[in-house]
């Protein structure tokens, strides 16, 4: 049974930094991608950045040098450090895994699983 639980959010003033975590379980790295999405009031939800199974990161461009995905291979976590948040970053955080870097990268919502959300607002 996949689970994905999905940590961190918060209140934040314009530049500052939060991390979120997303803690998994029923699968292995070695399965799937994971990344994390998010959903402003009034839009669609769109991709933010994505960890393929080889590894590797996707960022969407307007994150770019300034969000950072990690992981914690022992703990089953990977995270997304938000730094320098500006008030366009204030949504709702999901982490999702299979399908992700499609997803991000070409529209491919497929997606496989989804975690809950984690509302993040940035205040000016």
């Amino acid at each position: 049974d996949v689970q994905l639980q999905a940590s961190g959010g918060g209140l934040v003033q314009a530049g500052g930094s939060l991390r979120l975590s997303c803690t998994f379980s029923g699968f292995t790295w070695r399965d799937y991608g994971i990344g994390w999405f998010r959903q402003a009031p009034g839009k669609e939800r769109e991709g933010v950045s994505a960890l393929s199974a080889d590894g590797s990161t996707h960022y969407v461009d307007s994150v770019k040098g300034r969000f950072t995905i990690s992981s914690d291979r022992a703990k089953n976590t990977v995270y997304l450090q938000m730094n320098n948040l500006k008030p366009e970053d204030t949504a709702v955080y999901y982490c999702a895994a299979d399908g992700v870097v499609a997803a991000l990268t070409h529209g491919s919502w497929v997606v496989g699983f989804w975690g809950q959300g984690t509302q993040v607002t940035v205040s000016s």
